[in-house]
């Protein structure tokens, strides 16, 4: 199998990453199975929930780093990264699953419903005594009266429910477009910042290769001083033997040559 590494030191690095997340998350949950304590368990999973969102960003950053090297590789380079892509994200959803299960049970042990909830003994005895003291006409016409109120009760009770519907309706709607902008401002803030990665990276290996080119500048610059330096010499001191004459230049004429032109004349 191909290392990941030869293909690329992001890509290697990237995973380097999610795997030491991956062995926190299991950490992490193995701990969570020892805490009792529900508060402990709450802030645990908040931890580890936390873990798994900085893996699934690491991951797309993993996604797009192999899509955008799939040009450059072979068939079975790019068939080897989408499998280890595909083993992180079964691998991170497990994870989910078990977040889900933990959060599920600390629920159903906070929960506390009490679903009998009569009226208290006091209120009942005291509308005993205040029925035997009615006639039989005050107990009808006391009776149509509460059952009149029963129903407007009611009736009131379905207009709530009713509205309670349509605000659910129209909450879930805003929640829902809202849930698909957040989405969307999310994927675009994660190609944000892996544009910017990729940037700094060719920021920097244009900042080493014009160090590079200065260093070149400077030594053509020094042998350039170099070579004025000894004409400059051998033009003002033609006869200094220390100095070699530089081929091609002729600077030095021959002092003979001077003599005899000299004698001619």
């Amino acid at each position: 199998m191909v290392d990941v590494s030869a293909v690329s030191e992001e890509l290697a690095e990237l995973e380097g990453q999610i795997n030491d997340i991956f062995r926190a998350l299991s950490n992490g949950f193995q701990k969570l199975e020892k805490i009792k304590d529900a508060n402990r368990q709450s802030r645990q999973l908040e931890e580890l929930t936390d873990k798994m969102r900085d893996c699934k960003s690491l991951i797309k950053d993993f996604d797009r780093e192999v899509k955008s090297l799939e040009s450059g590789n072979d068939a079975n380079t790019n068939r080897m990264l989408n499998d280890r892509r595909q083993s992180m994200v079964k691998e991170l959803n497990s994870y989910v699953a078990l977040k889900k299960k933990y959060s599920s049970n600390l629920a159903s042990n906070n929960k506390r419903v009490d679903l009998f909830d009569g009226p208290a003994e006091d209120h009942m005895e005291e509308n005993v005594l205040l029925a035997s003291n009615m006639s039989n006409q005050e107990l009808m016409n006391k009776g149509n009266s509460m059952m009149d109120d029963t129903d407007q009760a009611i009736e009131r009770g379905k207009k709530i429910v009713l509205e309670t519907i349509n605000v659910g309706t129209d909450t879930s709607a805003a929640l829902k477009a809202q849930t698909d902008q957040m989405s969307r401002v999310v994927n675009e803030l994660d190609s944000i910042h892996f544009s910017l990665k990729k940037a700094s990276k060719l920021v920097k290996e244009i900042g080493r290769q014009v160090a590079t080119d200065k260093c070149i500048m400077a030594f053509l610059f020094l042998i350039v001083i170099g070579v004025i330096a000894i004409i400059i010499v051998k033009i003002v001191n033609p006869n200094n033997k220390d100095i070699r004459d530089i081929p091609g230049l002729g600077l030095a004429p021959p002092a003979m040559n001077r003599r005899l032109l000299w004698n001619h004349y």
